[in-house]
């Protein structure tokens, strides 16, 4: 297998894009990342998105981006894990060159989720349709399972779950493409409407449009392009039941914990090294309960290093410094390849405001669902 490296990457502003078209975003992001990577053609090309048949009526993703970016007859594939798209977009671009198949692949998500569908019942179909959706439950009634239980057999505090969203939201204030540019307080967030107690209206991602996408070849191909490759050292996926009620316990995510074990034996790290990551937090609890799983803190520990501000910017180990999806936006297929353009550009030292100093390792951590499904990447400065 060869070592593989990021070249380019191109994203547009996440949000209500109205005048954009799923196509338009992705073209846009797409030459954007091809710009960047200053190469003149690719080899091949995925395509991560959700429910792009249920949103905006248009299967056959792959194709259509292919032949809108004027890049037929190179293969072209759609791939989908729920909220994990992008992730799994980046992973398959990431085997193909290193298996030597292909030297310079594009890997990208999208998603225009504001064109009409009904957004709770798309987003429904990455839960368990017969033994969940069927009984009226949702993803916000499902996360807020995960906070209760989490709550209740450790003591995170409702002031705990809020921190995350404070922390997000004053990260994404300083993140141009970001949704939610304004930071909001522990009581805003407090107050904010009900929607499954214990989580309000700002411990929720919001919906989204986007589109995000990234360049990939060998290592030693890079090191001729670019003077900062950034090195992919791990890959790992990793799946657990679809449905919260058949797992052992609501407060552990088994995708998060086996996909970081293989992540951290192919990187040969140990979490205390990870510098940074981007994780998703599709609600604040999941922030808490993944930063957990991933070893940064012990079982039950996430929200008080929250509070501590171990996760902020001048912390322990930043977390979400992108703003997250809580506050960067979550079009569903773009976030695992918007997470992977925030460590780069951490790594290159590109991240403007919310530069860490030092940047050398990073993680990206993106999940589908209620965790059925997950991937995490590290990625080295080199």
């Amino acid at each position: 297998m060869r070592d593989v490296a990021v070249i380019g990457i191109g994203m547009t502003k996440f949000g209500e894009l109205w005048t954009m078209s799923i196509r338009d975003m992705f073209v846009q992001a797409a030459l954007d990342a091809i710009k960047d990577a200053k190469v003149d053609h690719i080899d091949s090309m995925y395509v991560g998105t959700m429910s792009s048949g249920l949103f905006v009526g248009q299967e056959h993703i792959g194709a259509v981006m292919a032949d809108y970016l004027g890049m037929t007859p190179i293969p072209a594939s759609r791939v989908e894990s729920a909220c994990a798209s992008g992730g799994v977009s980046f992973r398959q671009a990431f085997l193909e060159v290193a298996s030597g198949h292909s030297d310079i692949v594009l890997a990208g998500g999208v998603e225009k989720m504001t064109d009409g569908a009904d957004v709770t019942e798309a987003l429904a179909t990455a839960a368990d349709q017969e033994y969940e959706v069927y009984q009226g439950v949702t993803f916000p009634g499902l996360y807020a399972m995960i906070a209760n239980a989490h709550m209740n057999e450790f003591g995170t505090t409702r002031e705990q779950l809020a921190h995350v969203s404070v922390k997000n939201h004053k990260n994404g204030s300083k993140n141009p493409n970001a949704q939610f540019r304004s930071p909001v307080t522990l009581e805003q967030v407090m107050k904010s409407t009900l929607v499954a107690d214990p989580l309000r209206l700002l411990d929720c991602s919001p919906v989204s449009d986007g589109a995000a996408c990234v360049i990939l070849c060998p290592l030693e191909m890079a090191k001729k392009i670019t003077n900062h490759p950034v090195k992919v050292i791990a890959s790992a996926q990793a799946s657990d039941t679809i449905a919260l009620h058949s797992r052992e316990s609501f407060t552990t995510l088994n995708a998060v914990k086996h996909a970081a074990e293989k992540a951290y034996k192919q990187a040969n790290l140990t979490p205390n090294k990870i510098q940074f990551a981007e994780v998703h937090d599709c609600f604040s609890i999941a922030e808490i309960v993944v930063t957990e799983d991933l070893g940064f803190f012990g079982k039950g520990k996430g929200g008080q290093a929250v509070e501590k501000g171990l996760t902020s910017l001048e912390g322990k180990i930043p977390i979400n410094t992108s703003g997250g999806l809580k506050s960067k936006g979550h079009p569903v297929g773009a976030t695992g390849i918007a997470q992977i353009i925030e460590v780069y550009e951490q790594l290159t030292n590109q991240a403007g405001d919310r530069q860490i100093k030092n940047a050398k390792v990073g993680l990206a951590q993106n999940m589908g669902g209620s965790g059925a499904s997950c991937l995490i990447h590290i990625l080295e400065a080199v």
